[in-house]
């Protein structure tokens, strides 16, 4: 069965349509916080980190994409943990890039009128009408520029995703019937080519959050790429002794069969 995964706009309705789908499936639902919080006490990183990693604008993380990469992995890590069993809703604006590459993951965008998202946004934060439109402008911007940022597309390409639903034009029970039947198909069902996606991308992003966690290795500036439980690591540390603590720190890491260390000795990223 697929991951579900909703791209949901603010107060577009689509945390909502999540805990209907996850109803209809009996499926576990988790959101962006969820992921958030599960990814700190897992890793020894604050919300506070985690939470700029993801909403800081893209001229702070120009200057350190170190650490930037590594925190989101260790978000994809934490979500391919609670996804492991292949029954799982995520709702958020960008799970499906996290994801990507993994064929059983069905990719659904959220939209909705403004008039609808004005109203929700005025009835759960209280605000005044002008005060909503702005709120909503404001998130959908930055949304734009981080997935422009992080992944050089258009977070509101429609090519993105495997389906759009209007909520404007659709119930959210009919939206969610449309969800769960679509989950069912053949072209979202798990493949021996999609499973060992999920395993190399749980292996790679395990393994970069555990050379963030260890005080050893967080420091250390590195790319991670896992094939069949061989992993490679490049990129750059300050001492040997770092170099050396590497694979000690991957080699940890469930499904790593067999390590690479290619890092050399140079510059680490800022802390």
């Amino acid at each position: 069965m697929a991951v579900i995964s909703i791209s949901r706009g603010t107060f577009s309705g689509g945390k909502t349509l999540a805990e209907h789908v996850a109803g209809r499936l009996g499926y576990p639902c988790l959101g962006r916080e969820e992921v958030l919080l599960e990814a700190g006490k897992e890793y020894g990183i604050s919300e506070r980190e985690l939470t700029e990693a993801v909403n800081q604008p893209p001229p702070f993380w120009q200057q350190v994409p170190g650490r930037r990469v590594a925190y989101l992995m260790c978000l994809t890590a934490a979500l391919l943990h609670r996804a492991q069993a292949g029954n799982l809703v995520y709702h958020g604006h960008a799970g499906h890039f996290l994801l990507s590459g993994i064929s059983h993951v069905l990719r659904v965008r959220v939209i909705a009128d403004m008039e609808y998202r004005i109203k929700a946004a005025m009835e759960r934060m209280n605000l005044k009408r002008d005060e909503a439109i702005v709120y909503i402008d404001r998130v959908d911007k930055e949304r734009i520029k981080w997935t422009r940022f992080l992944y050089g597309i258009e977070w509101g390409d429609p090519s993105q995703y495997d389906v759009v639903l209007n909520l404007e034009r659709m119930t959210l029970e009919g939206a969610s019937q449309a969800i769960v039947s679509m989950a069912q198909l053949d072209d979202f069902r798990v493949t021996p080519q999609s499973q060992k996606a999920f395993e190399d991308l749980k292996v790679t992003s395990g393994v970069w959050a555990a050379l963030v966690r260890d005080e050893r290795t967080k420091a250390a500036s590195v790319r991670v790429i896992a094939n069949s439980g061989v992993v490679t690591i490049t990129g750059k540390a300050s001492a040997s002794k770092v170099v050396d603590a590497i694979p000690m720190v991957a080699g940890q890491v469930p499904g790593v069969k067999e390590i690479k260390n290619e890092v050399g000795i140079g510059s680490d990223w800022y802390w």
